[in-house]
Parts: structure tokens; C-alpha cells; sequence
């Protein structure tokens, strides 16, 4: 069952959101079963390629808050992070547009490395407070998340990433996605935002016992004999 997650690498509950959804598969009896599907969105489209505000000082022009008011949610958002295993240090996060990073994402997924360029993106841009726009940065990234360094450059370079990216978005507006971290369960269950881990175990409690009842697994009763499994041991 499928189970897609519209995010920005810019969110900060759009991480912890990751972080509580994956909790909740632990402790999934059928997390086997379940295929992550992450999805790009840009929360601000408009952001210049290179950095020009401080994340404080990005926050009080968009949200038109003093300056102690914006420490103060500063804080609340390290503290939830932290309750869920996670260091943030917004105070050096690089306010740059996450275009780049998302087509970085969508090359990744078509090598089956979407979730661990998600991850790495969160944590360069929240722990490590790395620029995710550079091309550098993000070259880096996926040397070391395991994609052939002769070819992340087409992540840049081709324009069907950039598609990608732009359909993942009009696609979440299709559906009525207004903000992130958005989960839609096998298309037919949803849940925004960075909800705790019981509340992500419910749905997919709930989706994937009616997913087995439209397509049932079928066990087989296996007679066995002599045979070579998928490591090469014959006997």
C-alpha cells in the first residue's frame, strides 16, 4: 500500500512530521508492506537562489512579527524537533529556494533513493545549516546518499526532474493541499501536519485493513524441494 507524503525540505514539520510517521511504522506489524512516496512542494516559491535574510529575520517579514515573538516560535519549533529525536539549529539555516533540492529529490526517486535524499536534505538544512540551493551542496548530498556521482548533474540538467517537480505541486493543489507535511493513505485517507506518531499508526491501521480487503495477499502453500535463493546458496 502506498503511502504518499507531500513536503518542503524547508519545513520544520515537514521533518519532525517524517520523524513520527516512521515511529509509527516501527511499531507497524505490516511496515513491509507500506511504500513511502515523497512528494515536492515549495512553501515559498518566490525565494531568491542565494541567501539575503536570516531565518528570524525571513519569519519577521513574512509573518509581520517583532522580533522576540519570532525567538519565541524559534524555540517551541527547536523543542517539539527535540522531542522527537531531532537537533535543529534555525539560528544558522540558509533561507535560499528549495527548487534545486527538490529535483535532487525527484532524481533520487527515480534511482529508489527518495527517502534517504529527503532525509539527508532535512538534516543539511536544520542540523547542519548547509545552503541547499548550491549545486555543490546538493552533488555532495547525493554522492553521499549513494547515487552515481557521474550522474547527479542530470538532477540539474534534465528538464524532467523540473516537470517532476512542478507536477507534484499542481498535483497537490488538484487535491486540495493547502500546507505541509500533507499524508494521503492509499488515496483514500489523509493527515496534515506533523501529527504524533498514534495518530499516523491509526491510519495506516485503519487504510491498510481496507486495503487487504479490495487486494488480499495471497499465501501459498509452498511444497519444497531443492533450490538457489536470491544470495546464491543452492542446496
Amino acid at each position: 500500500m502506498k503511502v504518499e507524503i507531500w513536503s518542503d525540505v524547508m519545513c520544520p514539520f515537514c521533518y519532525i512530521g517524517k520523524r513520527n510517521i516512521e515511529t509509527a511504522l516501527a511499531q507497524f506489524p505490516e511496515a513491509n508492506n507500506i511504500e513511502i512516496e515523497w512528494k515536492s512542494f515549495q512553501l515559498d516559491p518566490n525565494l531568491p537562489a542565494v541567501a539575503t535574510d536570516s531565518h528570524e529575520e525571513y519569519l519577521a517579514k513574512r509573518k509581520g512579527f517583532p522580533a522576540e515573538q519570532v525567538k519565541g516560535m524559534m524555540e517551541q519549533v527547536t523543542n517539539t524537533a527535540r522531542q522527537a529525536g531531532l537537533d535543529f539549529n534555525l539560528e544558522q539555516s540558509v533561507i535560499v529556494n528549495s527548487f534545486n533540492a527538490h529535483r535532487l529529490i525527484q532524481f533520487a526517486k527515480s534511482k529508489n533513493l527518495g527517502n534517504e535524499a529527503e532525509e539527508k536534505l532535512f538534516k543539511t538544512y536544520f542540523t547542519d545549516g548547509k545552503d541547499i540551493a548550491n549545486l555543490e551542496t546538493l552533488t555532495e548530498i547525493g554522492k553521499e546518499i549513494g547515487l552515481d556521482p557521474n550522474e547527479i548533474s542530470e538532477a540539474f540538467t534534465n528538464d524532467q526532474y523540473a516537470e517532476n517537480v512542478h507536477q507534484d505541486i499542481d498535483e497537490a493543489q488538484a487535491i486540495g493541499v493547502t500546507g505541509v507535511p500533507f499524508f494521503v493513505f492509499d488515496r483514500k485517507y489523509a493527515v496534515s501536519g506533523a501529527q504524533p506518531s498514534h495518530t499516523f499508526l491509526q491510519a495506516l491501521e485503519k487504510s491498510y485493513g481496507e486495503f487487504l480487503q479490495k487486494s488480499p495477499i495471497t499465501k501459498l502453500d509452498v511444497q519444497q524441494s531443492e533450490s538457489c535463493d536470491i544470495e546464491g546458496n543452492c542446496d
